[in-house]
C-alpha cells in the first residue's frame, strides 16, 4: 500500500473573502495562487493561499459561504492549522510582526521538541507557526519571493494538523490501522502521529478532549484537511481501501487542480486525499497567479453568470511593490 505523503492542504470557512485575502497576503505573506469558486456552490469564493509556486503541502484554502453563522470551537473538530517557518529566530520576528499588526497570539512555546507560536485571525480561526529548526522528514516549499515578509522568516508550507477528539481510542485506530500513521510521541493530552517521511509536513496532533461540547461548523472553523497522494493510481488504491473499511466517502472527484477522495473518518472530521498534481500553474502565468477569476473547464461556460454572483475582489499584486518589514 502506498502511504500518504503528508499534509496536502487545509480548507476553512471565512466570514469575508476580502478580509481573508488581506490577512493572508499582507499579514502572513502567503501567496494567493488561485481565486476560484466552490465547485459545488458557485456563488461562494474559494481562495487558495500557498507558497511561491502553489506546491502541494503548502496551501490553506477558504470558502466564504454567504449567510453562514459563526462556528463554535469544541471537541470533534479539526482545531488548528500550522504553518512552517525556517527557524526559531523566525518566530521572534513573527512575535514582533504580530504585535505591530495587532494580531492576537500566545507567545513562543514548545511542543514535541519544536518551537511554536499560536495565533488567531479576525474570525477566531486558530493557527500556529512551527519552527523547522530541528525538523526532518517531508521538505517544505518556497516562500513567496515578492511578498512582504523577509525570505529567511517567511512561511514555507503547512505543518501539523490539529484534531481535537472525544473518542481517542477509535480515532487512534483509524489513524494507525486505516491511514497508516504511527504514534511517535505523547505530551499530556496531546498525541503526535506521523506518516510517510514524517516531520512537520506529515503530522497530525490529536488532542484528547472529553469535556468541551462538540464543535459547530461555521466561519472561523476548518471544513476539512487533505493529505497528499502521488497520483491517480495511488488515489484509486485509497478509494478502494476506504471503501473496504466501510467509511462513507465521495468516491473519485476531479477538482481540476488535483484529484480527490473525501471520507468522514470520525464524527465531524472530514479528511480528503488529494493528488500532488496537476497544480495551479496550468491556466495562469506564474507572474500573475491568482489575479483573475479562474474556473475549471466545466464551469467556464457559466463564467458570465458566476461573475455576476460573486462580487469582484481586487487581487492584483504583480504591479505592487511590497515593503519588507
Amino acid at each position: 500500500m502506498n502511504h500518504l505523503k503528508g499534509v496536502h492542504h487545509v480548507t476553512a470557512i471565512t466570514s469575508s473573502a476580502e478580509e481573508n485575502y488581506e490577512f493572508f497576503t499582507y499579514v502572513l505573506g502567503m501567496r494567493l495562487v488561485k481565486k476560484t469558486v466552490n465547485q459545488d456552490d458557485i456563488q461562494t469564493y474559494h481562495l487558495f493561499f500557498a507558497d511561491d509556486k502553489g506546491s502541494a503541502g503548502t496551501d490553506m484554502t477558504f470558502f466564504d459561504f454567504p449567510g453562514i453563522p459563526k462556528g463554535t470551537h469544541g471537541t470533534n473538530e479539526i482545531s488548528k492549522t500550522s504553518f512552517r517557518v525556517p527557524s526559531d529566530a523566525a518566530l521572534t520576528y513573527w512575535v514582533q510582526r504580530f504585535d505591530r499588526l495587532k494580531v492576537k497570539h500566545q507567545g513562543i512555546k514548545e511542543q514535541f521538541g519544536k518551537k511554536t507560536l499560536a495565533f488567531t485571525d479576525f474570525d477566531d480561526q486558530h493557527y500556529q507557526l512551527i519552527s523547522d529548526e530541528h525538523n526532518t522528514g517531508v521538505e517544505s516549499g518556497t516562500p513567496w519571493q515578492k511578498g512582504p515578509v523577509p525570505l529567511e522568516y517567511a512561511i514555507t508550507g503547512l505543518g501539523p494538523v490539529f484534531v481535537r477528539i472525544a473518542n481517542l481510542d477509535d480515532f487512534k485506530e483509524v489513524l494507525e490501522k486505516v491511514l497508516l500513521f504511527r504514534e511517535t510521541a505523547k505530551e499530556g493530552t496531546y498525541h503526535l502521529f506521523e506518516v510517510g517521511e514524517g516531520g512537520n509536513g506529515a503530522s497530525v496532533i490529536v488532542e484528547h478532549n472529553t469535556f468541551l461540547p462538540p464543535a459547530r461548523q461555521g466561519y472561523g472553523t476548518v471544513h476539512h484537511a487533505a493529505f497528499r497522494v502521488e497520483d491517480r493510481s495511488v488515489l484509486n488504491e485509497w478509494i478502494e481501501r476506504m471503501s473496504s473499511f466501510g467509511f462513507p466517502s465521495s468516491g473519485y472527484v476531479n477538482r481540476h487542480f488535483f484529484e480527490s477522495l473525501y471520507a468522514r473518518v470520525a464524527p465531524q472530521i472530514l479528511f480528503e486525499f488529494a493528488t500532488d498534481g496537476p497544480g495551479f500553474m496550468g491556466d495562469e502565468p506564474y507572474e500573475t497567479l491568482g489575479e483573475k477569476l479562474s474556473l475549471p473547464p466545466f464551469l467556464e461556460p457559466k463564467r458570465a453568470q458566476i461573475e455576476k454572483l460573486v462580487r469582484p475582489i481586487d487581487t492584483v499584486r504583480s504591479t505592487k511593490e511590497f515593503m519588507m518589514e
